[in-house]
C-alpha cells in the first residue's frame, strides 16, 4: 500500500490526559530493552492522546495513542507507545512501516461532548468532556518537542515529534471497559487533562538507534 513519506504534517485538535502509573504495571507493556523512568517513588508517567486531523494534513484521520511510561534508551529520553489506533488504512501502513508503531484500525465517534473508540463490537474507550475550559498558553501557541520510540523488525527506532499548539485545561472523564486491550494499563483517574487547539504536529523521519534484544519487541513490516 502506498503511504506518504515522512515527515508528516498533521493539523487539528487533540485531547490528552496524563496519569501516574505503577512501574510494575507499566513494565508489562514496555519491552525489556527500555529503562522505565520513575517520576515519583514506584511511579512513572503515562498518557492517553485522542486527536482528529483535518483535511489540510498529510492524511486525514482520527487517532488514539496509549503511552504507558516515560522511558530511556541509550541515554535518550522519550515515550513508548504500547497501543495506537486510527481509522485510515494508509495511516496504519505508514505508521508501521516508517516509524515502527503498532497501529491498528478502529472506529471513532467524535462530538463536542463525547468521543468513543471501538473495534467492531468491542469498546476501547470513551471520553465525556466538560464545556469548561481554561487557557494555559496565554502568550499564543506553545512549541514542544519530544522523542518517541518504535520497533521495526529488530531495529529500535526513534523519531522527534514537533508540536505547535494552543493549550487549554479541559476536564474530562475517561472510561476504559474491561474488554479493552489496554484496560490492564490501569490508567485510572488522570492528574491532568488538556485540549490542544490549532494543533500542528510534525512526525519527523525516524533513525535507527539500536537492535532489539528479543524478537518479541519487533513489529513485522506490512505492505
Amino acid at each position: 500500500m502506498f503511504y506518504p513519506a515522512a515527515p508528516w504534517q498533521l493539523y487539528g485538535t487533540a485531547l490528552q490526559s496524563f496519569h501516574l502509573l505503577d512501574l510494575a504495571i507499566a513494565r508489562q507493556f514496555v519491552p525489556g530493552d527500555f529503562e522505565i523512568v520513575p517520576v515519583l517513588p514506584s511511579k512513572t508517567v503515562g498518557s492517553l492522546y485522542l486527536s482528529i486531523y483535518e483535511p489540510n494534513s498529510t492524511l486525514q484521520y482520527h487517532e488514539l495513542i496509549v503511552a504507558p511510561a516515560l522511558v530511556r534508551y541509550r541515554g535518550k529520553l522519550g515515550a513508548w507507545i504500547s497501543h495506537i489506533y486510527v481509522d485510515n488504512p494508509v495511516s496504519v501502513a505508514g505508521g508501521r512501516n516508517i516509524w515502527g508503531l503498532p497501529k491498528e484500525l478502529a472506529d471513532f465517534s467524535w462530538s463536542d461532548r463525547d468521543i468513543t473508540v471501538s473495534q467492531g463490537d468491542k469498546s476501547l474507550c470513551r471520553v465525556d468532556r466538560s464545556s469548561t475550559t481554561l487557557p494555559l498558553s496565554f502568550w499564543g501557541k506553545l512549541k514542544i518537542s519530544g522523542d518517541v520510540f518504535g520497533s521495526l523488525e529488530r531495529d529500535i527506532l526513534s523519531f522527534r515529534g514537533d508540536v505547535e499548539t494552543g493549550v487549554q485545561w479541559t476536564p474530562f472523564q475517561l472510561s476504559i471497559p474491561s474488554e479493552s486491550p489496554f484496560f490492564a494499563v490501569n490508567l485510572g483517574n488522570p492528574w491532568l487533562t488538556i485540549q490542544l487547539e490549532r494543533l500542528h504536529l510534525t512526525a519527523n523521519v525516524p533513525s535507527t538507534v539500536g537492535r532489539a534484544m528479543s524478537p518479541a519487541v519487533a513489529l513485522r513490516r506490512e505492505t
